[in-house]
């Protein structure tokens, strides 16, 4: 496990959100593989990466057996955090018709960090 920074800490353990389209991962899709930020547990690859213009990183598809989900505390939504070391990662969206999977992970890039593909 990785000493996380103050903004880490606020978002990973405390399960705060990074402002919209400030994270570094927005906008960014190079080929890759997205890992947890806290133990580096592979999450996401960058296939499964789509523009949704939320404001956040979008995924339509974890890596099988990763991610698991929780009911939010609001009631509405439904919470993701690694299956790895349990940081939060953000949030599921299902009936947004963005990709066939019909499914949004909207994750903060603090969540992650970005592995190129060699």
């Amino acid at each position: 496990m990785h000493n996380l920074t103050p903004e880490e800490k606020h978002i990973i353990v405390d399960k705060g959100t990074e402002p919209p389209f400030t994270g570094e991962y927005n906008d960014m899709f190079t080929e890759g593989t997205y890992v947890c930020r806290r133990c580096e547990a592979p999450l996401y690859t960058s296939t499964r990466k789509f523009h949704s213009n939320c404001g956040w990183p979008s995924f339509d598809q974890e890596i099988p057996g990763v991610v698991k989900r929780f009911p939010d505390p609001d009631g509405i939504r439904v919470e993701i955090r690694c299956a790895s070391c349990d940081a939060h990662l953000g949030h599921i969206f299902t009936g947004e018709h963005y990709t066939p999977t019909d499914t949004r992970h909207c994750v903060n890039s603090l969540s992650l960090r970005f592995i190129p593909k060699k």
